[in-house]
């Protein structure tokens, strides 16, 4: 059966895509794409309601948007399993997974898109979103107990993107939410993580283009 990813290398939604088939050891082809230049016929066919990545591709059926790929990964490929077991953890792994979806990314984005006040305005409530998110993880060793899990993937694929909001916002993330600066060392021990993410050198440099891009600088 094969696999398939539509991709955009410092995606961090994409990277979700990645580190989720890596956990469960499946083999995939990757489509790079140009989300700039021109967006692939395939890209175009497979997602023409949002024109986004990223796509996974089974058997040439496309299934979108990144949590909802996961999920689809977790049954497909039932070992290991990503989800908890119960199905009030489950329930647990969804609204967190929404809440990180509404805030998280956006919030960010609002950090290094924004100027003057705005972007103070907006690392404050990035720091609320983290120190929600720290109090969800509590003491646990990852979001769903002692196993790398669901949650921990749907989450720490944005991470990648923390260095720009920390450059952008002045702050750093271990010091104002140190449980999560400790829970993401952890995932980035993990090679299915830490292979999977941008090189974060290079995302600074794309967002340093998409700031001219706009004007901001």
């Amino acid at each position: 059966m094969p696999v398939k990813v539509l991709d955009f290398w410092g995606s961090p939604f994409a990277a979700r895509v990645r580190v989720a088939l890596a956990e469960k050891g499946v083999s995939y082809e990757t489509q790079e794409e140009d989300l700039f230049g021109g967006k692939s016929d395939l890209l175009l066919q497979s997602n023409p309601i949002y024109e986004k990545v990223p796509v996974l591709l089974h058997d040439d059926k496309p299934v979108l948007e990144s949590s909802n790929i996961v999920y689809y990964i977790d049954e497909t490929w039932p070992s290991p399993q990503l989800l908890p077991a119960s199905s009030y953890d489950r329930s647990r792994a969804r609204f967190w997974t929404d809440f990180i979806d509404k805030k998280v990314h956006d919030v960010g984005r609002n950090i290094w898109m924004g100027k003057g006040a705005e972007v103070e305005a907006a690392k404050d409530e990035f720091i609320d979103v983290l120190k929600k998110l720290e109090g969800a993880l509590g003491d646990r060793e990852y979001y769903g107990g002692d196993q790398f899990g669901f949650l921990d993937i749907i989450f720490v694929s944005l991470s990648c993107w923390f260095p720009i909001y920390e450059k952008y916002g002045g702050f750093k993330v271990e010091e104002e939410t140190p449980k999560i600066g400790a829970w993401l060392k952890k995932c980035y021990k993990r090679e299915t993580v830490s292979k999977s993410m941008p090189d974060s050198q290079k995302v600074i440099e794309f967002v340093g283009m998409m700031r001219k891009m706009h004007g901001i600088e």
